[in-house]
């Protein structure tokens, strides 16, 4: 039961950058798909999820009208779509599903990270 991120790396403010999350070992195409993220020394954060029908969406305040979640259930992906990005926005990304759509919940299984550096 894999979450595998992919997509992070290093571009300047105002750039844009596009996170995958493929699942392997379990087909989580009902599940709910998250991103989270977290810098060292600090909680992680939740930045956007998606239920499993890719009809509801949610988004953190800090990213709404730059970021967009979407998915592929054919290919049991989930995407993350940032742009305008800014310097506060530097930190690893993680994907996650959970069963039931619950952004506030918890969260059933997690990915590895990838680092997003923004720099200004």
């Amino acid at each position: 039961v894999q979450l595998q991120a992919s997509g992070g790396g290093l571009v300047q403010a105002g750039g844009s950058l596009r996170l995958s999350c493929a699942a392997s070992g379990r087909a989580f195409s009902r599940y709910a798909k998250g991103w989270f993220r977290q810098v060292p020394g600090k909680e992680r954060d939740f930045v956007a999820a998606i239920d499993w029908s890719g009809g509801s969406k949610w988004y953190a305040d800090s990213v709404k009208g730059r970021f967009t979640i979407s998915r592929d259930n054919a290919k049991d992906t989930v995407y993350l779509q940032m742009n305008s990005l800014k310097p506060e926005d530097t930190a690893v990304y993680y994907c996650a599903a959970q069963m039931y759509s619950d952004p506030g919940g918890l969260w059933d299984y997690w990915g590895q990270g990838t680092q997003v550096t923004v720099s200004s």
